[in-house]
């Protein structure tokens, strides 16, 4: 069986973000075929085509981090009903310049968590928008709404809930079964 690499994002750059709890318990659960790194995202500046002609050191290791991954996940919070400033900004980096989008058949998923009972459906359904454009080969099933509860998630990845860990536990091996068949496809 191959292993895959995964490059995540954590959508929010808060030290105490809940969507970084969960990108761990993901981790946790995941096949263990699959290799995650993060992708840092906050350390880029705003992006300007200015920069298209000569990327900064930043944007170059977003870009190349991408380019080591066979696959990427998502994991974010849902910001004024829409995705952070920050993810935004990491993706309009990794798209550009025009004709060298990063994001291009790449296989991808969605997931977030917050506090209130929608768990960023509409943050979900504004990145999944950026990404098709960006034609990314997305995971459309299952969908994963995560509401946050600090007695199901442990900060260290544990989750505290039988049937929380089932379900997110079925949606990272369907994660690999999208990169498996994407891949096969569209070889990277």
């Amino acid at each position: 069986m191959p292993t895959y690499q995964v490059g995540y994002f954590v959508g929010s750059l808060s030290s105490t973000s809940i969507n970084r709890v969960l990108s761990k318990a993901l981790i946790r659960v995941a096949p263990d075929d699959l290799v995650f790194t993060e992708i840092p995202i906050g350390n880029l500046p705003l992006y300007s085509q200015d920069y298209d002609a000569d990327y900064p050191p930043e944007a170059t290791a977003l870009k190349d981090a991408i380019a080591a991954s066979d696959a990427v996940l998502f994991v974010t919070p849902e910001y004024n009903r829409s995705i952070p400033g920050a993810l935004k900004n990491a993706i309009d980096w990794a798209s550009r310049p025009w004709g060298h989008n990063s994001f291009d058949h790449i296989p991808a998923a969605v997931i977030g968590a917050s506090a209130g009972s929608i768990g960023t459906a509409l943050a979900q359904q504004s990145l999944r928008a950026v990404l098709s454009f960006c034609n990314a080969r997305q995971m459309t099933a299952p969908e994963a709404y995560i509401q946050y509860s600090p007695e199901v998630f442990g900060a260290d990845g544990d989750i505290g809930d039988a049937s929380t860990e089932e379900f997110l536990t079925g949606f990272m091996s369907e994660f690999r079964e999208h990169i498996q068949r994407v891949l096969t496809v569209l070889p990277r």
